[in-house]
């Protein structure tokens, strides 16, 4: 007997009209995304009348969620950036200097006093009072050595320490430099991730190529130059002790220290400890904020370790000037009123409140441990992407309107039931991709054009064994129900081995392949859902209405 319960029908219906409440706001997506980047705005802070009416546009209560359109759609920027990765030998050279200071400390009977010379920046090179102790020192420093930590280094330690005269060198060893190149391009890669998603640029890509570049592609940015301000700068924060102040940027700074100059006062620069109290690196949030005149500052919080050192060093140094230090610039230098415990403080400075929310967003994603030199940069305006939907609207458009003729002129009424399903189908297609946060490029809207000719073939195979149920002299009732019930193993044969094709192009591929496998395989959930159940119940429908003797397929 041809009947669909209640509670299958309410459910079918109930999944069709939220793939179309999830598609809505695609049809209004400048709107949509306008809104969607005001209230963004609004939660970090920016919750002005301008923003608040912006992000009134779409209602709270629909769905806000948009089909991501690629590169190849909407323009964006392209960059390719060179890690330096050999700025990394100098840092760790640099932070090496207070272990090892105060490791010889206790030995200063056998080898003299020591002090820092001057060296090539990826060399530590440290001159003894007593040329005698030279062989305790080496003992003493290459006790600090430490294993490799990756499969290429294993069994090799970090540093090699060496002598020359009364003179120690201390670097570091080949394999820990292959390593740390390689984990500084890796922790570039991630730190680049964090900052464009921090500031909701939608899809990205962004790549290693070769052993020191990166590739980054993104959506929807105005330009390369607008990217290069999100990721081009370092950030790295570091809380170093002020050793003086003056008016000459060319000031001797001795060994160990160096000349900064002030990000607030023209012309003032401060020499400051090389090797840092606490950096960046330890910090776990920093948010926009303001100070107590009502100025735009950034709060920032520590980890535990982070915390400790800077809770005993301000306990230790009340009094003395602390400068807080960001990409080689001084932002403020204040002086240490009293012990600060919980690891927690503020960073002033002329900020406006976008740098402010800038800054914290670079600190919460962390310093680059390398400077990016971009070797290669590209706008890619919207007018392409724009040509690239048109051609795509067209050639969907063609592929819609003949497959809706060809049904309607084969198939009669069921032919139009069929093109209901179809239309539902594209929707149902759009609210997936809005939910799941899919991209939307050009190969996947090719996949969507192969989607609708493939839509109707599940329907074309019910109504041809509906037809043929009809020539055996059967009920119209019971020849709808064996078509449906005949035709469905086809069905499912010819959907599992495309889906399955549309699993390993995903699995397999990247980038333009990925979209077109997204599209066509939701493409294949959703034609199989429309035209075994959608079509079906319209059938159902009108068939119990009309009570027809015969009909017609």
């Amino acid at each position: 007997m041809l009947q669909i319960d209640t509670w299958k029908r309410v459910l079918i219906w109930l999944v069709c009209v939220t793939g179309l409440i999830l598609a809505l706001p695609n049809g209004f997506y400048t709107r949509v995304e306008q809104a969607n980047d005001a209230s963004a705005a609004i939660e970090l802070g920016a919750d002005t009348p301008e923003n608040q009416e912006i992000a009134g546009q779409w209602p709270s209560f629909l769905p806000s969620g948009l089909v991501n359109l690629g590169l190849d759609l909407r323009g964006g920027a392209h960059l390719l950036a060179e890690v330096q990765v050999g700025d990394v030998y100098a840092a760790r050279m640099e932070a090496m200097w207070p272990e090892i200071r105060d490791a010889l400390r206790p030995e200063r009977a056998t080898i003299g006093t020591f002090r820092q010379q001057p060296g090539p920046e990826d060399q530590l090179r440290i001159r003894i009072s007593n040329p005698d102790g030279m062989s305790r020192a080496l003992e003493i420093v290459r006790g600090l050595a430490r294993p490799i930590q990756s499969l290429s280094g294993a069994g090799a330690n970090d540093i090699t320490v060496s002598s020359q005269g009364d003179v120690l060198i201390v670097e570091l060893s080949e394999a820990e430099k292959l390593a740390t190149d390689d984990r500084t391009v890796r922790q570039s890669l991630e730190i680049v991730r964090r900052r464009i998603d921090e500031v909701g640029t939608r899809e990205p890509t962004i790549q290693r190529q070769g052993s020191d570049r990166i590739l980054i592609q993104v959506p929807g940015i105005g330009s390369a130059s607008e990217l290069k301000a999100i990721i081009g700068t370092t950030a790295r924060l570091t809380f170093n002790p002020v050793v003086g102040r003056g008016s000459d940027a060319d000031a001797v700074a001795g060994v160990g220290n160096k000349v900064l100059p002030s990000l607030d006062e023209e012309g003032v620069y401060y020499t400051v400890e090389a090797a840092p109290v606490v950096t960046g690196e330890e910090l776990v949030d920093a948010q926009p904020a303001f100070d107590q005149n009502g100025r735009p500052a950034v709060n920032f919080r520590f980890n535990t370790s982070g915390a400790r050192k800077f809770g005993d060093y301000t306990a230790e140094n009340i009094g003395s000037p602390f400068a807080i230090v960001l990409d080689d610039e001084v932002v403020s230098a204040p002086v240490i009123q009293s012990h600060i415990p919980g690891g927690s403080g503020i960073i002033t400075g002329r900020f406006t409140v976008e740098e402010s929310t800038n800054l914290a967003v670079l600190l919460r994603a962390g310093a680059l441990p390398a400077e990016l030199t971009f070797l290669e940069e590209r706008t890619i305006g919207p007018e392409l992407g724009q040509d690239s939907i048109d051609a795509g609207k067209v050639a969907t458009a063609v592929a819609f309107v003949a497959v809706l003729v060809f049904m309607g002129l084969s198939y009669g009424l069921f032919g139009l039931f069929a093109n209901v399903a179809l239309i539902l189908n594209i929707a149902l297609i759009f609210g997936l991709l809005s939910l799941i946060g899919g991209t939307l490029t050009l190969p996947g809207i090719a996949g969507i054009v192969l989607t609708v000719g493939m839509a109707v073939d599940a329907n074309v195979l019910v109504f041809e064994r509906i037809r043929e149920e009809l020539k055996s002299a059967k009920g119209p009732a019971r020849a709808i129900e064996l078509g449906y019930e005949k035709a469905l193993s086809a069905i499912l044969d010819a959907n599992i081995t495309t889906f399955i094709t549309a699993v390993i192009l995903f699995a397999m591929g990247s980038g333009p392949v990925r979209g077109f496998a997204i599209t066509l395989g939701l493409g294949i959930l959703t034609s199989v859902f429309t035209a075994i159940f959608v079509t079906r119940v319209m059938i159902v429908i009108w068939f119990e209405r009309r009570r027809p003797k015969t009909i017609e397929v």
